[in-house]
């Protein structure tokens, strides 16, 4: 199907080098990542440098059974080479966020190493087994704390309570 205006693709072979995108793929999937988006930002602050880059990735991490308080610090003290720690009363309980500035993995294959900043929020489930582990990466360094205000707002949406009624052909007093 073509969308109007638009001719459809017939040369397959300038997507073919899809490697880096590959890897990416893979790695995301390695650490339990099941949402991910891209973000491309006009910069409305400096207008110069250009488009604004972002990664936000959502994963989920078994692990053993402790207080969901020490599971948000156990995954913070974890954390290699932080430059922020800062725990978190969240409303969907006690989390912690880390802050650490790396460069891109070489096997991304991106070419030019690039500066990172990674945000990381973990928040325990009420299970006390599992962790939501909620990254935002960019390499706009200098709006490291920008995009940490950011990452701190869609922390605070996370709820673990199902969206949907119990049993089908249930409504929830919501509806």
């Amino acid at each position: 199907m073509a969308v109007a205006g638009r001719e459809p693709v017939k040369d397959p072979g300038r997507f073919a080098d899809v490697g880096p995108v590959l890897r990416l793929v893979r790695l995301l999937l390695e650490v339990g990542t099941v949402h991910c988006c891209l973000g491309l930002h006009a910069d409305d602050d400096e207008g110069d440098d250009g488009p604004l880059l972002s990664l936000f990735t959502l994963a989920w991490r078994r692990t053993d059974w402790a207080p969901r308080s020490v599971l948000a610090a156990r995954a913070a003290a974890g954390a290699e080479r932080p430059e922020h720690i800062e725990t978190l009363d969240l409303p969907a309980g006690p989390a912690s966020l880390v802050q650490t500035h790396l460069t891109a993995p070489p096997d991304l294959g991106l070419g030019v190493p690039s500066e990172l900043v990674q945000l990381t929020v973990y928040v325990p489930c009420p299970d006390g087994e599992r962790i939501a582990i909620l990254s935002l990466s960019t390499t706009t360094v200098r709006r490291a704390k920008h995009y940490r205000a950011l990452l701190l707002d869609i922390a605070g949406t996370v709820s673990f309570e199902s969206p949907f009624p119990e049993k089908s052909g249930e409504v929830s007093e919501k509806d």
